[in-house]
């Protein structure tokens, strides 16, 4: 059987073929997979290109029995081999099989075990990294040491789900770019100088969420370089200038869904927002901005985003219903929220009726129960106050063991060590 090299599969993803290579050190993959919580296994010849002949032999092989032949004959003896590893080698060995069937058969394996059969032999370590088993990556709520980012994410890891991390120096040895195009690592425990690093490599992004994180302009800049963005979570950042935010929005112009609520902006900040951001916008949350956000602001971005389906601008306190006028134009808007818009009235909110296409409105904290069931009863075609949250750019909506993202499941996923 003729066999291709690793580097000549190709990848399922993408028509670049893949040059990465993990250094093999026994003691420091031990190491590596130790830190991510993984339990090694002990074998004595790590070192062996193929796989070790005590993995091909369930048991020890018996002594081997001497069987005496004539008299005339004695400096002849017969060597009976034993009749297990006849059976063994009669039959079809891990190293008779070609790089392709290994890998679908690696295929199967969760995280855990395709860590642990890495330190089988180089061969197997080899195409245990082979970047078709590496396309989703699920590291949620674990502590990576330095080097684990650096390892992984060079190996084809085109889907990364990462939040509430504690995540070290990357240490990448390539300066090549990534291949990840879906990236969440909302509420991380990562300096800005090791999300720069990790960021500066990407440049495939569609769908990033960076929730609750302090960036810099350059973390800024970085993410300006993914054109093909298409979903942005910046919900609750800090630390990026109001030029920076510019540039951003002016290069990512396939954006599609955009929640910058709640960040540490100025009015500078919101101006620069609704100044730039792309047209093509159908899904907004500009909430928490309080007296930042202007009614003049909402005029220019519904002249600026005429696609806009939904549209949250909770907790922006300057807003009056004299911007009710400027919501008619929006001829797709399906979803509204204004909760604790406190200068709008309950009474005020029935003139939002008459936009055809509004579904569902959320005003909490701006109606007591009684009128809120009295504006139920005056708006029946809508939904009132259904839901908290919003679900605008964000990874993961709904349950805590739903381990999607962006609708995407992640197949390699680091069990517990219980589970």
């Amino acid at each position: 059987i003729c066999r291709k090299h690793l580097q000549e599969i190709p990848s399922s993803s993408s028509n670049v073929s893949t040059s990465f290579t993990w250094d093999w050190d026994s003691s420091k993959t031990s190491e590596f997979l130790s830190g991510m919580g993984v339990s090694v296994l002990k074998k004595d010849k790590l070192g062996n290109e193929n796989t070790p002949q005590d993995l091909l032999v369930s048991s020890p092989c018996p002594p081997q029995k001497r069987q005496k032949v004539k008299e005339k004959e004695r400096d002849f003896v017969i060597v009976r081999r034993p009749r297990l590893l006849r059976e063994a080698e009669s039959g079809v060995s891990w190293d008779t099989l070609p790089d392709e069937l290994l890998l679908a058969i690696f295929a199967y394996l969760p995280l855990n075990d395709l860590l642990k059969v890495s330190l089988i032999c180089k061969r197997w370590h080899r195409l245990s990294f082979d970047e078709s088993l590496w396309q989703t990556l699920d590291l949620t709520g674990r502590n990576l040491l330095p080097g684990v980012i650096g390892q992984l994410l060079p190996a084809g890891v085109t889907v990364f789900r990462c939040p509430r991390s504690c995540i070290g120096n990357p240490l990448f040895k390539t300066s090549k770019p990534l291949r990840v195009q879906h990236m969440d690592l909302s509420n991380c425990t990562v300096s800005v100088a090791d999300l720069q690093s990790i960021l500066c490599l990407c440049e495939r992004l569609q769908n990033l969420s960076l929730e609750g994180l302090v960036l810099s302009d350059d973390i800024i800049k970085s993410i300006a370089k993914n054109l093909s963005l298409m979903r942005l979570n910046l919900c609750g950042c800090s630390g990026f200038s109001a030029e920076a935010l510019e540039l951003m929005l002016s290069s990512c112009s396939m954006l599609e869904e955009l929640n910058l609520s709640w960040c540490d902006f100025t009015a500078t900040h919101v101006k620069a927002a609704v100044n730039h951001v792309t047209s093509k916008v159908t899904q907004l949350n500009l909430s928490g901005y309080r007296q930042n956000l202007q009614i003049p602001d909402i005029k220019t971005l519904v002249e600026r985003c005429p696609f806009l389906v939904h549209l949250d601008l909770s907790d922006s306190v300057m807003l009056k219903p004299e911007c009710f006028q400027y919501f008619h134009q929006l001829i797709f808007l399906q979803h509204l929220c204004l909760s604790r818009c406190y200068q709008i009235s309950p009474a005020a909110l029935v003139e939002l009726g008459k936009i055809p296409t509004l579904k569902t409105l959320q005003v909490f904290g701006i109606v007591t129960d009684s009128s809120l069931q009295l504006l139920k009863e005056t708006l029946p075609d809508m939904k009132i106050n259904c839901s908290h949250f919003t679900s605008i750019a964000r990874p993961t909506v709904g349950s805590k063991k739903n381990h999607e993202i962006w609708g995407i499941k992640c197949r390699l996923t680091l069990r517990n060590p219980s589970g």
